[in-house]
């Protein structure tokens, strides 16, 4: 009797230990789910949802700017849009999901994708070999280089003809950074966490110049008097692309796949007129816009 007892006891015991496991699994799951994961998606250092599960769950979270007219901001009505907002409505739509908007920074696109916080990220994000080891980045849909803004009175042509206290703004995080960290480590940065309080720091007098992307420096001078793009293209030509999580394959090709049929009705053509065109005009259409995943010859 006394052994069946401890037999009892020990099955007990056992059973409280197998609940307590489960509990702590269980919470470790809620929680992914809370952010929009799940922790089939996942691998040592990456978490994220597979096709599947977006598509189960019926919403997709994608990283967007919320400062960057004409790329992602947010209208007068609290509404995203913009060329990369107009593009992830119609992928939502595709994909037979809802958009779930997550305003982001250049900063910490990559820490979003790896952490689950969003699915894709569609934030002017370029296209690097040093982002290629940490994202995966499907097909582009713009092309880009780096250009340098500056003052009417003070315009910059030439980084070589800079002064030994002249500073010049960057976005932490960009490719602008990185460019002028390698290329010229002797002009001083001024560097900002997000476009807003660039553009704010560069309207008050902050810098004499400001390196970004050149599509943002000509919209910022087109939009904004008293500013030339003295250097419309500085360094490589690149590219800019959705990312995934790294890993994330299922996602990764069916957006390729879609990028593909987009470019038979010239879908970014659309794009660029719908939201681009008030800003640059026609002119920079063919030179900007990627079709299909192809640039033009």
């Amino acid at each position: 009797m006394k052994q069946l007892k401890k037999w009892i006891i020990l099955g007990v015991t056992l059973a409280l230990l197998g609940s307590l496991v489960g509990c702590g699994k269980t919470a470790e799951t809620s929680k992914a789910a809370d952010n929009g994961n799940t922790s089939s998606g996942s691998n040592d250092k990456n978490i994220y949802r597979t096709l599947d599960e977006i598509k189960k769950d019926g919403t997709i979270n994608i990283g967007v700017f919320s400062d960057k007219n004409p790329f992602g901001y947010v209208d007068e009505n609290g509404d995203y849009q913009g060329y990369d907002v107009y593009f992830a409505e119609r992928l939502a739509k595709d994909l037979g999901v809802k958009v779930n908007y997550i305003s982001t920074e250049a900063a910490n696109r990559i820490e979003y994708l790896q952490t689950g916080k969003v699915d894709i990220i569609l934030a002017n994000f370029t296209v690097t070999d040093e982002r290629k080891e940490e994202v995966d980045f499907a097909l582009p849909y713009m092309n880009v280089a780096l250009g340098v803004v500056s003052r009417n009175d003070k315009v910059v042509k030439s980084l070589d003809d800079l002064k030994k206290d002249d500073k010049i703004i960057v976005i932490s995080g960009t490719t602008a950074e990185t460019y002028l960290t390698k290329n010229y480590p002797d002009i001083l940065l001024q560097k900002f966490d997000s476009y807003a309080t660039a553009k704010e720091a560069f309207e008050n007098g902050t810098g004499i110049a400001w390196a970004n992307d050149n599509t943002e420096v000509i919209a910022f001078s087109l939009q904004n008097d008293g500013y030339t793009v003295g250097i419309p293209s500085l360094g490589s030509n690149d590219t800019i692309a959705p990312a995934v999580t790294k890993g994330n394959t299922t996602l990764l090709d069916w957006i390729n796949e879609d990028i593909k049929k987009l470019g038979e009705e010239q879908f970014f053509h659309k794009d660029y007129e719908e939201t681009l065109v008030e800003t640059y005009g026609s002119d920079y259409k063919e030179t900007l816009v990627v079709e299909g995943g192809k640039s033009a010859e």
